[in-house]
């Protein structure tokens, strides 16, 4: 069951009305998991930083022994022509994605060269205003990359989250604060997090357990540039309990403000609010006008 409504599917080599299926219960990916994706939005006639998801699904790909079958360029290029199908108000969300075709030795190793391909378009509203989320702890972690592909937008990673999410909404809560290996706080089951504290903003350092996300360094970028104090950093729970602010950052929802951690409580604050507004400043602005193609990179 898909996630939005009015899909759109691009595979073999076209477009579709629909969802139609793609992989077959042979392939490699079916079976084993060997599957990739990436996730942009398109917004008001916008797709910020469209190029940057496109870059990353080949390199997500090549992290799980994939073969990338698309070029970045060509993949943007694809996207666009899809895209034009819907009125410029939509919210659609972008998911480009490889699978492995056919195993090599033993059937394990993804053979080189047999990759299947898509692009998924759904309409997913973007959150209303004044949406927020709350956040709890879990006993799930992320993993290293010694355990398992952290270093790629990989389906085989889902389950994990997915249970995370599980636990802490079987509590009440929205979202889960998940911690590293040794115990310090990586993400989100879902998203990067941001904390804020005297004015100053807090993330934890990337240290190979999860994706530091393209949202979450457009925001830093923005931030910066803007004059705030942003420190990448090991991050305790405590931290967490000690902000004034907590924000997540996902290219789904873009800001999402966060109201509770477990028992602490947070007041809607002026950073989250002036990290949402300059990041879109930034999509609308002189560097992402519309193309000649009608459509913002």
């Amino acid at each position: 069951m898909a996630t939005g409504t009015n899909i759109r599917t691009f595979f073999d080599g076209q477009w579709h009305e629909g969802d139609p299926a793609v992989i077959r219960a042979a392939d490699h990916g079916a079976w084993l998991g060997t599957t990739v994706f990436d996730g942009a939005r398109y917004v008001d006639g916008i797709a910020p930083d469209l190029d940057l998801h496109c870059a990353r699904v080949n390199a997500s790909a090549r992290a799980l022994m994939i073969t990338p079958t698309v070029a970045p360029r060509d993949m943007v290029a694809i996207i666009r022509d899809g895209l034009r199908q819907y009125p410029k108000e939509a919210a659609i969300y972008i998911r480009p994605m490889y699978w492995a075709l056919d195993g090599g030795d033993l059937g394990i190793v993804p053979k080189e060269g047999a990759t299947g391909f898509a692009i998924s378009l759904e309409e997913i509203p973007m959150p209303p205003e004044g949406f927020s989320t709350t956040l709890c702890r879990t006993r799930f972690r992320r993993p290293v990359l010694e355990d398992a592909v952290v270093n790629a937008k990989a389906g085989c990673l889902y389950p994990n989250n997915a249970r995370m999410l599980k636990e802490v909404r079987d509590k009440g809560f929205g979202n889960a604060l998940v911690a590293d290996a040794l115990g310090n706080v990586a993400e989100t089951a879902t998203a990067n997090v941001f904390a804020v504290k005297d004015g100053d903003v807090f993330t934890p350092i990337p240290n190979g357990t999860f994706l530091a996300g393209i949202t979450r360094a457009r925001h830093i970028e923005n931030m910066r540039g803007a004059g705030l104090s942003v420190h990448e950093t090991v991050m305790t729970f405590d931290d967490f309990r000690a902000a004034d602010e907590v924000f997540l950052s996902g290219n789904l929802m873009k800001v999402t403000p966060v109201s509770a951690f477990e028992d602490t409580q947070y007041q809607p604050g002026p950073v989250t609010e002036r990290v949402r507004q300059l990041y879109w400043d930034w999509a609308y602005s002189e560097g992402r006008q519309m193309s000649s193609s009608g459509l913002a990179v």
